[in-house]
Formats: C-alpha cells, sequence, structure tokens
C-alpha cells in the first residue's frame, strides 16, 4: 500500500535531518507533532540539493543537478516518486499549497553554486533569495496551514529570517568555502585580506535582520513559534560566537556550537519563551 511507503519516506526524511543537522533536528522537535513531518520533508529536498553541489567532488555536478530538477518537475507533476526524499517533499508541496516558483528560485541558486561567480549587490540578493529566504518562505506555507493571508502578513519576517541564517553560514563556512569550493558570496569583499572593519559590517547587517525576524517569530501560531524560535536562538548564539571570533580566525577554522551547548540553549529558549512569549 502506498501508505507504507510515505511512511517510509517521512521516516528516511526525518533521519536525513538528524543525519545532518542536530540544531534543526532539536528546532523541530519543538514544533507541533501535526508539522514535524513536512519539515523534515522540505529540509531533506533541501539537503539533496545542497550535497550535489557541496559535496559530491568527482561527479559531474551538472548533469546531477539537471537530473535532479527533472525529478522534481516529475514528482510534482505525477504526485509521486520512487526517490523516498522527493516523495516526502511533493506530498508535503501538495498538502501545503507550496507555491511553485519558491521551488524554482531555490534550484536556481543552487545553479549559481555550481558556477565560479563574482558576487555583486544583486548576484548576492538573488542567491540568499533562493538559497534561504525561499526555504523560509516553504516552512511559512506549512505554519499557517494555508492562510494566505497570514502567510503575506508573516512574509518579510520569514525571509529576512533566512537571510540571517544564511549569512551567519556564510561566516561560519567562509574558509571551507573558499579552500574547497573555491566561493566567496560577501560583495566587494576580497578574502584574503578580511579584516575586523568588513567583518563588522556583515555582521551590523545579520544584526538588523535578526530583530527583524524577532518581530515576526512573536506572531507565529503557537504550533511553530517555539521550533522557530529555538532555531533563532542557536543561529544568535552561533552568531555571537563568530562575534568574538577575530577575522582572522573566521578564515582558519569553522565555528561551532557543542551539543552541550546547544542543549543549554534548548533549555534557556524554554524559559525565554515562558516569559516573553506566553
Amino acid at each position: 500500500m502506498k501508505k507504507k511507503f510515505d511512511e517510509l519516506a517521512f521516516k528516511i526524511s526525518k533521519q536525513t535531518t538528524e543525519q545532518y543537522s542536530t540544531s534543526f533536528s532539536l528546532g523541530i522537535l519543538a514544533l507541533s507533532p501535526k508539522i514535524r513531518n513536512a519539515i523534515y520533508a522540505i529540509y531533506g529536498y533541501v539537503r539533496l540539493a545542497d550535497e550535489i553541489v557541496d559535496s559530491f567532488h568527482g561527479y559531474d555536478k551538472d548533469v546531477l543537478l539537471q537530473r535532479f530538477k527533472i525529478q522534481t518537475e516529475e514528482a510534482l507533476a505525477e504526485k509521486i516518486s520512487l526517490n523516498p526524499i522527493m516523495q516526502s517533499f511533493q506530498e508535503t508541496v501538495f498538502q501545503y499549497k507550496i507555491n511553485h516558483n519558491l521551488i524554482n528560485q531555490f534550484l536556481k541558486s543552487m545553479e549559481m553554486d555550481l558556477h565560479k561567480i563574482d558576487y555583486n549587490s544583486d548576484l548576492y540578493k538573488e542567491y540568499i533569495l533562493g538559497s534561504a529566504e525561499v526555504v523560509g518562505l516553504m516552512c511559512l506555507q506549512v505554519f499557517v496551514d494555508g492562510d494566505s493571508q497570514m502567510f503575506e502578513k508573516l512574509k518579510p519576517f520569514a525571509m529576512k529570517l533566512g537571510s540571517a541564517f544564511q549569512k551567519v553560514n556564510f561566516l561560519r563556512d567562509m574558509n571551507d568555502d573558499f579552500e574547497i569550493l573555491g566561493r566567496t558570496y560577501f560583495p566587494g569583499v576580497n578574502i584574503l585580506n578580511f579584516d575586523a572593519e568588513e567583518k563588522k559590517q556583515i555582521e551590523n547587517d545579520i544584526n538588523e535582520e535578526f530583530k527583524i525576524a524577532l518581530e515576526g517569530i512573536r506572531m507565529l501560531p503557537k504550533s511553530s513559534k517555539f521550533g522557530v524560535y529555538l532555531a533563532y536562538r542557536y543561529y544568535v548564539s552561533l552568531f555571537n560566537k563568530i562575534r568574538k571570533t577575530p577575522a582572522k580566525s573566521i578564515l582558519k577554522k569553522r565555528i561551532r556550537i557543542s551539543n552541550g551547548r546547544k542543549i543549554s540553549v534548548m533549555m534557556s529558549s524554554y524559559l525565554q519563551y515562558k516569559i516573553a512569549f506566553i
């Protein structure tokens, strides 16, 4: 029966999330059980594309990503896929009426990662839109459960949160992106001469986006509010650690938050949530 296959598909998306991200896994556990599978499905789908462009060295990434795009189109057209992660994703897309334009914009940014690009301001904004902001909007469509009015109200806040998350990732991964993948995302920044002033400007931008995003988190439905707040707190914790790290050190090591610290953030986040949100 297809029901068994669907259960398997969502289970594999959940395992993929747990394998790749302890922080997002903790955040998803803080969501209402009724929407967890959908967010696992979105994360699993996005992770597959990320793996193609970031990790599958020695293979023809252009061919693999093009195949991934075709499989996405087929899954959405036929409403089924033999790829379990793709299957759970298409089920989620149709259940929550996720706009297909968001998916296309995401895939466009993944294509950008396959080529060496000198990111100016416009290309930088376009990349973040597709790689982060639209992913936040996919999740938002799950959170509001088809309420188009609520979606439009929260849309700018979700985009700011996705953008802030991605820019923190850029800072965290700056060394690997440059040394291994040959990428630099921040426009006008020469990685070889990255200094404290440039780092401060980027951090100020991220800080403003986090402030705006928090306003939107406060307006989320109860089913998703704490889970999103927990992810927000984790990223703010990582961001604060990056801010305390000198610019030159950012280029030498990947800044991490220990699992013990993640648990501590989760516990303190719950207390803050009870005080400030309820």
